[in-house]
């Protein structure tokens, strides 16, 4: 999917987010700017002779997408604060008038914000361009070109993904031992549960995320995700238990599926129903440019932590969690429980 900066708040603040990306374009891109409270910022007629845009522009801009760009480090300097900057800005103030009392500045990343929203400037559409490239290029030398798997990058995802394990034994000899139906009710039951949590079957997932037919779908989830589906699978081991135990026989698909219908509704599970559904639709429209269509409205921008997580200097690739005696040791305990 094309990423649109100029229509997209979402993708702009993904961009803006991502501060292992923002280091890189600060780089390569070198605007220049004044050091002020630990940050780089520019005067509007900085950016006007950047943009090659008017001061009216600008201004339309600011009164436009005002909560966006102060979000993202536009303020309105008075008082101390702006004598401090004045006196570091003086030569670029020459057109702001002889007694300045107040004035907008923009740090590097309101300054990319404004260079993501401005249409008429060929400079902002060059620089759009230039910022995308980057980002991409910190995503592949990252990920090494295969974005399905970042999610093995989080710190916590082998922790989860044992727990999920673990778990999923439970819940599959549940379905052996209590269950009065085929084998194929591993398949249809994996996919139920799947549903609950993010309304689609293993199949539907992998096509969305381009997955090979030998790639596992557990391998490519979040650790939320899979803490979710843990929870699931661990409580409806021990409905199916309790209820067997009351029939005195094994249960019929039909009353599983209303054992499965009252954990969608149990108002303790909502929320990391909810979480997941965000987590997945959030990261994967901007981490593996994956569309999930019926989790469409819980796409939200994703933050800076989640960034550092997956990209970041803590971030680590599986097999340098799998050499980490730490690791390892964490591993140890959890299959002694």
């Amino acid at each position: 999917m094309t990423k649109n900066l100029t229509n997209s708040a979402i993708e702009r603040q993904n961009v803006l987010n991502n501060q292992v990306a923002l280091e890189k374009i600060n780089e390569h891109l070198a605007l220049g700017g004044f050091d002020f409270e630990d940050d780089v910022f520019f005067t509007k007629q900085q950016l006007m002779d950047l943009f090659e845009v008017s001061n009216a522009t600008i201004e339309r801009y600011i009164s436009k997408f005002n909560n966006e760009l102060k979000l993202n480090g536009y303020q309105v300097l008075r008082g101390k604060k702006l004598n401090l900057f004045k006196s570091l800005a003086f030569d670029t103030l020459t057109n702001e008038g002889s007694k300045i009392t107040v004035i907008g500045v923009f740090n590097f990343r309101s300054t990319l914000n404004l260079a993501m929203l401005l249409v008429e400037s060929e400079k902002a559409q060059e620089m759009r361009s230039r910022i995308l490239d980057i980002v991409i290029d910190v995503f592949a030398q990252k990920t090494g070109g295969y974005p399905k798997f970042i999610n093995q990058r989080d710190a916590n995802y082998l922790s989860s993904s044992y727990q999920e394990y673990s778990c999923r034994k439970e819940f599959t000899s549940a379905l052996n031992q209590y269950l009065e139906m085929g084998n194929y009710k591993y398949a249809i039951y994996t996919n139920k549960i799947y549903q609950l949590v993010f309304k689609e079957n293993a199949k539907e997932y992998k096509q969305i995320l381009r997955l090979s037919t030998q790639d596992r779908v557990r391998d490519t989830l979040y650790s939320e995700v899979l803490i979710t589906i843990s929870s699931i699978e661990n409580g409806l081991a021990n409905e199916m238990k309790s209820k067997f135990e009351q029939l005195g026989r094994k249960l019929h698909p039909k009353e599983l599926d209303q054992l499965i219908d009252e954990l969608s509704k149990n108002s303790y599970l909502q929320p990391f129903i909810e979480n997941a559904r965000t987590t997945m639709a959030s990261r994967d429209m901007s981490f593996r440019d994956a569309l999930h269509s019926r989790l469409e409205h819980y796409i939200q921008a994703v933050s800076s932590n989640d960034f550092n997580k997956f990209l970041g200097e803590t971030s680590r690739s599986l097999e340098e969690q799998l050499s980490d005696p730490e690791t390892l040791e964490i591993l140890k305990r959890l299959k002694d429980c």
